[in-house]
């Protein structure tokens, strides 16, 4: 009897442990870990101090303060960041690479509408050179100016705005309001230009 007993205890402690440890493991996995680089460069030369903002920029890091970025924490960019640090030391800077974890959910919140206010702003840039496009494409065809060359030059735009919206895409982490109605507005661009190219085709046959 006793030794049953201790036997349920065990497997109870046993039970308890294994429990706590899967909880930790949820709430880990449901934390948003992020990697934080902090550096300090020679202000001089300048051109390789803005190289190294815009390569963090490019990167999608969100700035909380002069030489101090984070970026989600992935395998990737933790290797990138460790290239970047030696890029750093041999610049004569210091840099120092920690993960970091939001106190609440509060913070975390706060980070991450940095991150989207960062994309957003670029979905607004991407938005308004398709504004560009869409004015371009009518008034080509205002102008009745259906021709190969002019369609070649629009295909070659809207292909740099395909290119664009990806590379926001892929730096936009958390999903932005934005995000839906950049590619819709894409679709739209891609909706015009296959009206004017049949436009072109047409007239050009006509001329033939």
């Amino acid at each position: 009897m006793f030794l049953s007993n201790s036997v349920d205890a065990i497997d109870r402690v046993l039970f308890h442990k294994r429990l706590a440890k899967r909880k930790k493991n949820l709430r880990r996995m449901e934390t948003q870990n992020w990697l934080l680089l902090t550096y300090k460069v020679p202000p001089e030369p300048a051109k390789k101090r803005i190289s190294l903002w815009r390569k963090l920029k490019g990167m999608g890091a969100v700035y909380l303060q002069n030489g101090v970025c984070l970026l989600p924490k992935t395998d990737d960019y933790t290797r990138r960041l460790k290239i970047l640090e030696n890029e750093i030391i041999e610049m004569g800077g210091d840099a120092v690479i920690l993960e970091a974890v939001a106190l609440d959910k509060a913070q975390e919140n706060k980070v991450v509408a940095r991150f989207k206010a960062d994309r957003d702003e670029e979905y607004k840039e991407f938005l308004d050179k398709c504004k560009d496009f869409e004015a371009e494409i009518a008034k080509e065809t205002a102008a009745s100016h259906f021709t190969y060359a002019e369609l070649e030059e629009n295909d070659v735009d809207l292909k740099k705005l395909h290119s664009w919206l990806e590379k926001i895409r892929k730096l936009d982490f958390y999903g932005t309001n934005l995000a839906e109605e950049a590619q819709k507005r894409l679709a739209d661009c891609e909706s015009l230009l296959d009206a004017y190219a049949q436009r072109v085709f047409e007239v050009q046959d006509e001329n033939r």
